[in-house]
């Protein structure tokens, strides 16, 4: 599991509704782990304990649910030897809790049964076979608990539960974009979001929206570069039957559908001037007209606008008006492009593997080294939307248990674009990705894989050291499991 000590945590910024947000991460429940085994190894304790962890160490299945109960986002470590099929269910409840992440341990020369292999590979984050350094637990731990609590609150970072329409983050960048949309939520002023396509402007409108007063009104979003221009004024101000062929009935606009609530404008910089000049009408009058109506309607909405475009050369050229311009960008919220997150893009990365996990026909547990350097190596043109689109990619085309780079089509040629290649970056490039790809074909047997790439059992170990591709020595036995990088065979 490279690349993951317990920082690994999220930030998501939207709720359904801020009161309902579930209780925030005490401090005590930062670094707590839940051992649940019947005959613990105290010497493994002790030394978890010394990591920095919080022990609770439960013996029964009993103790095991009531250790889990209201404990917060934690770590889970479960042995299941000495655990009898009548205790499964009881631990198939504690397992089901999603703001634990389990990760299993057993002994070596150890098997486990197939209803133990069934709970692991449905329930467990990652599993590893004793003797293990302590440190590569404790990375364990951390990673596990930090998927846990990818949809849960943190009140020092501002988070709140979401179930979807998620913002993820822990960067300076995020963190003072999550500062800025807790001080614009509380005021009626327009606000204007400008960044890159792909950074999440919508996902930032949406949580604007739900940490305001006007939360419980509708959030209505256009796109405006997405609609003919000769009807997009209707569907902004809506329509009077007969108002123009076709117009059979009356219809209500996006403006006074969000009537109480908040407008999103995407896309502003694509509207003609002829819409802008109604647009402007309005944020100075607050009514509206429908289109061959004479009825002035009185409209309460907060209005939230965003775009790729650069509105400032876009006014300078006559194709938007400087002084809608200044009625929308009352207050403004620049979103960082994901070149500009550093290890957000490994933590989002994560985020998408295991939203999207099911649709691998296998179980996928995470990145490759060389995959999580390609990704922090590449320039995200498309943002976050490139880097969803290229996860889910992989996890249809992965053939091991870990995406590689291949699988994420960021190969030699994407991760140099726009610099000089040297000959030694290009060869380590390969020969990691070629040890990477042995490691996966041979179920991380040292040796069988040394002999498949024609070089001795301790050049190979060197050189996965080099690369930081930490495996143990023992990992030729029949019960491997060593490995942080991926699953391995039980």
């Amino acid at each position: 599991m490279a690349n993951s000590p317990d920082h690994f945590r999220t930030s998501s910024c939207v709720s359904a509704d801020p009161a309902q947000c579930a209780p925030p991460l005490q401090p005590d429940t930062q670094r707590r782990v839940i051992c649940v085994a019947r005959a613990p190894d105290e010497a493994l304790i002790e030394e978890i304990r010394s990591a920095g962890w919080e022990v609770v160490l439960a013996k029964t299945a009993a103790g095991a649910e009531a250790a889990t109960k209201k404990c917060g986002v934690a770590a889970g470590l479960i042995d299941f030897d000495g655990f009898t099929p009548r205790d499964f269910p009881t631990l198939k409840a504690c397992l089901s809790q999603t703001t634990i992440g389990w990760v299993a341990i057993t002994a070596e020369g150890k098997s486990a049964s197939k209803a133990v292999r069934e709970l692991i590979r449905n329930f467990c984050f990652d599993y590893v076979t004793l003797p293990l350094p302590a440190e590569w637990i404790s990375h364990a731990l951390g990673h596990a608990r930090g998927m846990a609590a990818l949809d849960y609150v943190d009140t020092a970072t501002g988070a709140l539960v979401t179930d979807d329409n998620t913002m993820v983050g822990t960067c300076e960048a995020m963190q003072q974009l999550f500062s800025t949309i807790r001080k614009v939520a509380n005021t009626n002023a327009s606000v204007f979001i400008s960044g890159q396509s792909g950074t999440g402007k919508e996902l930032t409108a949406l949580a604007i929206h739900r940490c305001s007063p006007r939360r419980k009104a509708p959030f209505v979003a256009i796109n405006c570069g997405a609609i003919p221009h000769h009807l997009l004024q209707s569907e902004l101000f809506g329509y009077e039957r007969g108002a123009f062929t076709g117009a059979h009935e009356r219809r209500i606009g996006r403006i006074e559908s969000a009537n109480g609530g908040t407008l999103f404008l995407d896309e502003i910089g694509d509207t003609p001037l002829e819409t802008q000049a109604g647009l402007l009408r309005f944020l100075q009058e607050g009514k509206i007209q429908r289109l061959g109506g004479n009825e002035s309607i009185p409209v309460d909405i907060r209005i939230i606008s965003a775009t790729h475009v650069d509105l400032e050369a876009a006014i300078l050229a006559g194709r938007f008006r400087a002084d809608l311009f200044h009625r929308l960008c009352v207050l403004r919220v620049d979103e960082p492009p994901l070149s500009a997150r550093g290890k957000d893009i490994e933590v989002l990365a994560y985020y998408v593997l295991q939203k999207y996990k099911a649709d691998s026909t296998h179980k996928i547990h995470g990145f490759t080294p060389s995959a999580i350097d390609a990704m922090h190596k590449y320039h995200w043109p498309g943002n976050v939307r490139e880097l969803i689109n290229r996860v889910r990619r992989g996890l249809v085309m992965a053939e091991g248990r870990l995406l590689t780079a291949r699988d994420l089509d960021l190969d030699l040629e994407s991760q140099t674009a726009g610099r000089t290649a040297t000959l030694d970056c290009i060869r380590e490039q390969a020969e990691r990705s070629v040890i990477e790809t042995a490691l996966l074909r041979h179920d991380y047997r040292l040796g069988e894989t040394a002999t498949a790439l024609g070089i001795s059992r301790g050049t190979l170990y060197r050189r996965m050291v080099a690369y930081g591709m930490h495996v143990a020595e023992d990992t030729d036995s029949d019960n491997t499991g060593a490995e942080l990088d991926g699953d391995v065979p039980i």
